[in-house]
């Protein structure tokens, strides 16, 4: 396939729009998650706590796509705010386990505003963050596919269904009754 110059304009790049959108989305996010004391990292985090607590460092960095490097900030900065705890797994000590405090899982109540917030403040109807969330994993999972052969690890199409994860307008703000035993500490 021929390109032409106007491929190479920077508004037409879709690495730039990504770029830019992303940049814009999580500075929205700011002085909702501000309410919460949460860094937009830190409540996606305290998101994968919400789903399932407690979880190893490595489970959350899997979840996340972060490193455990960089995820280990974030767990002391949640931990030094009362939210979490991280104790070494009493059948292997080389395993870091995360649970969230009773102040952590208090916390999912008040955060259930803010995807209906954002929403808002972004003028998206559930349908059209459904569909955009749609195309956004099916460009994460070509994307990661064409990173492959750079050895870069495929978070959405590893496990046994091997498609992206399922998604409902729903899930924006369905409580999730998994969490309820809590760490009392």
């Amino acid at each position: 396939m021929s390109g032409s110059e106007n491929d190479l304009t920077l508004e037409r790049q879709l690495c730039f729009a990504l770029s830019v959108a992303s940049r814009s989305v999580i500075t929205a996010y700011k002085p909702v998650l501000g309410a919460l004391e949460l860094t937009h990292p830190q409540y996606l985090v305290m998101l994968a706590l919400w789903e399932r607590s407690p979880r190893s460092v490595k489970d959350i960095s899997s979840s996340l796509l972060l490193e455990p490097a960089t995820l280990s900030p974030l767990l002391k900065r949640l931990e030094a705010s009362g939210l979490i705890t991280r104790a070494r797994d009493t059948a292997d000590e080389r395993v870091l386990v995360i649970s969230l405090t009773r102040k952590g899982a208090e916390l999912r109540r008040k955060a259930l505003s803010v995807p209906g917030a954002m929403l808002s403040r972004l003028g998206l109807s559930r349908a059209e963050a459904a569909q955009l969330h749609t195309t956004m994993t099916k460009l994460i999972v070509a994307a990661q596919s064409a990173s492959n052969d750079a050895g870069v690890p495929d978070a959405f199409t590893t496990g046994p269904a091997s498609s992206p994860p399922e998604w409902s307008p729903s899930d924006i703000s369905a409580p999730n009754a998994a969490n309820a035993s809590l760490d009392t500490a």
